[in-house]
């Protein structure tokens, strides 16, 4: 064998490896984005999902919030929508590198022949056995992730409906924007505000789940409410402040549910914030600063007393204790509430523009 073929065999084999690359690195992301039930930060849904919201950051950059929810609101679905495209795409370049590396052929015919195996369509095909295997692999490779699409929809959109549901109950609860004066108040016109029990037991559930599909279903993230002012994180964080101020500053019996329930959702929040690499407070301090000011929790404090609401005489340890618990997911919150472009609700995305500044500072 003279020179020129050794480096024309060195040549394909490299090829033929490439393709095997391309294949097997994009099947591996395919099963970790569509079958692995776990969060995994998958490098090319993480490439897809990034290059695509940076040009719908770019278009909402001045956009007022009803503007940018209507168009933000179609980020996610166009994301999903090409994913499974940028999925055959790289298969397709795989398999036109290996057909080349068995048979080198001119790139159109390598083309048709890559896709009409692919797609299944059968108008292009090569009579050696080399070839029919690679063929018959790769269409069955395009069928398989087809079904994987098929399968994956219906998954997310369930969780999306179990996720809104509770949000819009939510929502009669603690009024549109939620806020935690709303939430007491209403508690305590019911006759409710010491059998809140069950509310933070369904909660604890609800936020179990949240860390489940939002790390494993992480396009959900970005999947906005139905209703533009209504948001996931928000909820979230409404929820999570009600049982603190409740427990830090409403004199009824100490309610562990509640406390669990607090528990419960910073660790959700923050296994998303990890999920999608936001830095944030791990361990918190008690008394690290917040961004809720004494005076805003003081006027709280006066409002609901202002309606006979039994609030704590000692507002100076209700304010310590309140801290406490809101130090342990102030930081992940406002984060996450940046992250997905949350509607205004007083005590989260109405000061999430102040972590954005901050990125922005040397």
């Amino acid at each position: 064998m003279d020179m020129n073929s050794t480096g024309i065999m060195v040549l394909r084999t490299a090829v033929f490896l490439s393709g095997i690359f391309i294949i097997g690195g994009t099947l591996v992301a395919a099963i970790k984005t569509f079958i692995m039930p776990r969060g995994v930060n998958v490098w090319l849904t993480r490439v897809v999902f990034r290059s695509i919201g940076f040009f719908f950051r770019l278009r909402v950059k001045r956009a007022t919030y009803e503007e940018r929810d209507r168009i933000m609101a179609f980020f996610p679905p166009l994301a999903l929508f090409l994913m499974p495209m940028i999925l055959l795409v790289l298969i397709l370049l795989g398999y036109i590198l290996l057909f080349w590396a068995l048979e080198p052929r001119p790139l159109p015919e390598l083309f048709y022949l890559s896709g009409s195996s692919l797609l299944t369509l059968g108008y292009a095909s090569v009579n050696t056995v080399a070839s029919k295997l690679l063929e018959f692999s790769e269409a069955m490779i395009g069928l398989v992730l087809i079904a994987m699409l098929i399968a994956y929809l219906p998954t997310m959109y369930s969780a999306f409906s179990r996720r809104e549901t509770a949000v819009v109950l939510w929502e009669s609860r603690a009024g549109s924007p939620p806020t935690v004066a709303e939430m007491v108040s209403r508690s305590y016109r019911t006759g409710e505000l010491e059998r809140l029990r069950d509310v933070w037991m369904s909660w604890q559930t609800w936020f179990a789940e949240l860390e489940e599909s939002h790390t494993s279903l992480s396009p959900l993230v970005f999947f906005r409410s139905p209703q533009p002012q209504r948001s996931w994180i928000t909820a979230a964080g409404s929820v999570m402040d009600s049982a603190a101020f409740i427990l830090a500053a409403v004199d009824v019996p100490f309610d562990p549910q509640a406390a669990f329930c607090i528990r419960s959702g910073f660790l959700a929040l923050r296994q998303i914030a990890d999920f999608f690499k936001l830095p944030h407070e791990s361990n918190p301090r008690p008394d690290m600063p917040i961004s809720i000011s004494r005076y805003e929790f003081d006027k709280v404090c006066q409002e609901l007393v202002a309606q006979n609401v039994p609030i704590r005489a000692d507002r100076d340890l209700a304010w310590k204790n309140f801290v406490g618990w809101r130090v342990n997911y102030d930081d992940v919150l406002l984060r996450l509430a940046a992250l997905t472009s949350a509607p205004y609700a007083p005590w989260v995305s109405d000061r999430s523009a102040l972590i954005r500044t901050a990125k922005r500072k040397p």
